[in-house]
């Protein structure tokens, strides 16, 4: 046993009782008198936690707003770079279709691709909305998905060449105004 060991411990133990003591005293001590607002800082008061509520609700509504434009953005972006990017491959093999018909050769060949990649641009592009997108983008993209297929249809079923026409040009019109409202959107 050490020397000066257990003086120590009985110190730190004494210690102890005494902060609390110190603690349950101090606590319980009661104050006389009949408490009262201070009638001249309270409108202050008032006015503080209201302008304090109004600039937090403010804030709020900006940063809903700056996450809805995200929102928009991203879905515009989405949707006309699906439009964009699809297009121009289903373009280029009507583009063939029509190279071999006007040069009189065997169309077969150029059909299927042609059809293929109307209806995939199609698909692509109807599967890239969302809510965020307005409804006027909405029925543009509508418009260029119906016209694509509608050009598919036409070279399916071996068309008119005034109705395949008709079909191209519609195809080529709605695509035209659904990029131009894309380039307005961003």
């Amino acid at each position: 046993m050490h020397v000066g060991v257990i003086p120590r411990r009985g110190a730190l133990a004494l210690g102890c009782v005494a902060a609390v003591v110190m603690g349950i005293v101090g606590c319980t001590t009661v104050t006389n008198g009949t408490a009262t607002p201070d009638t001249k800082v309270a409108p202050a008061y008032r006015q503080s936690v209201s302008v304090s509520a109004s600039a937090s609700s403010a804030t709020s509504r900006v940063r809903e707003s700056q996450r809805q434009q995200s929102l928009t953005t991203v879905a515009v972006r989405t949707s006309c770079d699906s439009l964009a990017s699809s297009s121009k491959d289903a373009i280029d093999k009507v583009n063939d279709y029509v190279s071999a018909f006007n040069g009189g050769r065997n169309t077969g060949p150029t059909e299927g691709p042609a059809i293929g990649a109307l209806n995939d641009s199609a698909t692509t592009v109807s599967n890239s909305f969302s809510d965020a997108l307005s409804q006027q983008l909405r029925d543009a993209f509508n418009a260029y998905v119906d016209a694509a297929r509608g050009v598919a249809n036409a070279i399916g079923a071996h068309a008119s060449i005034a109705e395949f026409n008709k079909r191209v040009d519609q195809l080529n019109d709605t695509k035209t105004k659904a990029l131009k409202l894309c380039l307005a959107s961003f």
